[in-house]
């Protein structure tokens, strides 16, 4: 899944961003309010975690201006106004839940699978093709009942391929969805990454079950035939 994070302060958001990552998220960090409208017009987030004390505009009004698009990302509102009034005013908004800070990392990633289990951004909890199961709530995937080991990366291409099985994804929409702004569109690292998985699907099922399209991108075919 791809994750906004819209903090202004550069220590929370690091520290917000590099606990997801380690559980295998895509990020990307928006430090104020304009900048959260403008990358949620460009990227489809599967969540958004919203700030409500922000420049040049506040929770509240990007909520706000989202939800009157039509915008139906999932927002969890993360803020220190944590008075009723406040709460009632972020869910008024548009905002899907509320947590205060200061918070348990645990409790954010337990309230981003609640979220995912309502259904935001069109998200299942297992993803299923044919013999092949992938859990994206337990990060875990299997063929035929058997466990394949997965990197976090892996897992997330995985995931993206099992949301469009038999279609061909193109390399650019892997990166805008598995990788950051900020990653370098030139570089062969979502060909090896591929790659990997490629090998590992292929040990599993005894014979080649993703394929590359040759100048276009890749597709999943998990059913023979």
């Amino acid at each position: 899944m791809r994750i906004l994070v819209v903090e202004d302060d550069r220590k929370v958001a690091g520290f917000i961003e590099q606990g997801l990552r380690e559980e295998g998220y895509a990020v990307d960090i928006a430090p104020d309010g304009e900048a959260a409208t403008l990358s949620a017009h460009v990227y489809d987030y599967d969540i958004i975690l919203l700030d409500v004390v922000l420049p040049k505009k506040n929770g509240f009004q990007v909520a706000t201006e989202l939800r009157r698009e039509g915008r139906k990302t999932p927002i969890l509102m993360l803020t220190s106004r944590d008075a009723v009034e406040d709460v009632v005013r972020g869910l008024d908004a548009g905002a899907d839940d509320y947590l205060a800070k200061p918070f348990q990392f645990d409790e954010l990633l337990a309230r981003i699978r609640a979220l995912v289990r309502r259904g935001g951004a069109n998200h299942l909890e297992v993803l299923q093709a044919g013999a092949l199961a992938l859990d994206r709530m337990r990060h875990t995937c299997r063929w035929e009942g058997r466990a394949l080991d997965l990197t976090p990366k892996e897992f997330q291409l995985l995931e993206h391929f099992l949301l469009h099985p038999e279609e061909v994804v193109r390399r650019t929409t892997l990166l805008e969805k598995v990788w950051d702004l900020h990653f370098d569109p030139g570089s062969n690292v979502v060909d090896v990454h591929v790659g990997n998985l490629r090998r590992k699907l292929e040990a599993a099922a005894g014979r080649p079950v993703l394929m590359t399209v040759r100048g276009v991108g890749f597709i999943l075919r998990v059913e023979q035939g």
